[in-house]
């Protein structure tokens, strides 16, 4: 579903708060676990940024990784204050650059159609829950072809916070009809992790490779290498 809907606060399903519950939902991050976008996000933002006269590396656009563009904008604006564009100006020129690479470059991450059909096969509902744009969520999904396997897809850019407020996790999961408590989420940044976990989800974690050491990752129920480590054990492991 894809029209942004007002939304209840978050409810509990079941009988008691005491049950115990199982997970029967599946929410995904997308940039960067569904689809190799990170670099393609990087490269945009340091060539728009370039028009500025502010220069960023790699490491320092990865300081922002997870977050809604717009935040990213703001971010970096309040520390270098350019003059030259506004930030909306800024914002869209990045949106329309990482669309325009993504379109000619994107890869699905290793294990996409396997990750996607393993939770189908088992009757899981499923959702996506992106910081990313609708516009980029929509032309990503049609791109990789996978649009149907979700039934909700959820933007941050409607929520009032992005990640790592739980706010889009929330929302996918009440959309989904599910409680929190039912869920796994699957993400690739600390901050999608951490978005996750504030909305008391499951979170699978596989980080970029250059990323896999960092110590904030053991707050995740799994850690994976790849979507394809995840099974049946795996799905055991949270309950």
């Amino acid at each position: 579903m894809w029209k942004h809907f007002a939304r209840k606060p978050p409810y509990l399903c079941g009988a008691n708060k005491k049950d115990s519950y199982m997970i029967n939902t599946v929410i995904f991050d997308m940039d960067g676990l569904l689809v190799d976008s990170e670099p393609l996000w990087g490269l945009a933002i340091r060539e728009v940024f370039d028009t500025l006269n502010v220069s960023l590396t790699p490491e320092l656009t990865s300081r922002t990784t997870g977050l809604r563009t717009k935040e990213v904008v703001e971010y970096w604006h309040n520390h270098f204050k350019w003059n030259a564009k506004s930030t909306e100006q800024v914002t869209s020129e990045i949106i329309e650059s990482v669309t325009h690479k993504i379109m000619a470059q994107g890869q699905p991450m290793e294990g996409l159609h396997y990750i996607l059909d393993f939770f189908k096969e088992r009757g899981f509902k499923m959702g996506l829950a992106s910081s990313s744009n609708m516009s980029i969520i929509s032309s990503v999904l049609n791109y990789l072809d996978i649009k149907p396997y979700f039934q909700a897809i959820i933007s941050a850019e409607f929520e009032p916070y992005g990640k790592p407020h739980p706010a889009v996790y929330l929302s996918a999961a009440q959309e989904l009809g599910a409680s929190p408590l039912e869920c796994v989420a699957f993400e690739d940044s600390v901050t999608g992790m951490t978005a996750a976990k504030a909305a008391r989800m499951k979170v699978v974690v596989v980080p970029e490779h250059h990323n896999r050491n960092d110590k904030r990752y053991a707050l995740a129920d799994i850690q994976l290498n790849s979507l394809l480590d995840f099974n049946d054990h795996e799905l055991a492991k949270l309950g």
